[in-house]
Parts: structure tokens; sequence; C-alpha cells
């Protein structure tokens, strides 16, 4: 009875890619990638500054809203396909609803 005991305090946290969200470094990752792909050390560098603009909004953004807001704008903003879509809910160009 004298072992401490850890006990978690977050359970349902964001995931995350090192210290960042994954909602900030996903956009840092892509252009990472797609300026590695073009092969061109100007190109690259030029995709990761892109990537680090995208990033630093999205980061200032979200910042001090609901952990999932990047996706609920994702939700209301971006066409539904069948990946997103779902069925609880209404689909998201329906924006007036009566009840």
């Amino acid at each position: 009875m004298l072992a401490d005991t850890y006990i978690p305090r977050r359970l349902d946290d964001q995931w995350k890619i090192g210290f960042w969200d994954v909602d900030v470094a996903a956009p840092l990752l892509f252009f990472v990638f797609v300026g590695y792909l073009s092969g061109t050390r100007v190109a690259f560098l030029a995709c990761m500054g892109v990537g680090m603009l995208l990033s630093r909004s999205i980061a200032r953004l979200t910042a001090d809203k609901h952990p999932a807001f990047a996706i609920h704008w994702l939700y209301w903003h971006l066409p539904t396909s069948p990946l997103t879509a779902m069925s609880a809910t209404p689909p998201s160009h329906l924006r007036r609803m009566v009840g």
C-alpha cells in the first residue's frame, strides 16, 4: 500500500508529433514532402517556408479554442465525401435547422 500509483489526468489529449499537435504539424510535413519531391534546394526551401507560414497561421487560428476546432472547421467548410460524412449529424451544407 506504500507504492505510488500514477493516475493519468488527461486521457483524451490530441495526437502529437513531437511537441506539436497534428493539425499544426501536418501542413509543415506535407509541404516538406512536396519540397523533397521537387528535387531542387530552392523549391524545397520555398515549400518549407510555405509550410511554416501555414502551420503558424493554423496555430494562431486554433489558439484558445476547443481542441477539435480544426476538425469542426474542416467539417463545415469542406465538401462532404463518403469518408467524412457522419450519419448522426446533418450534412454540412444544411445550415438552418428547425426544431
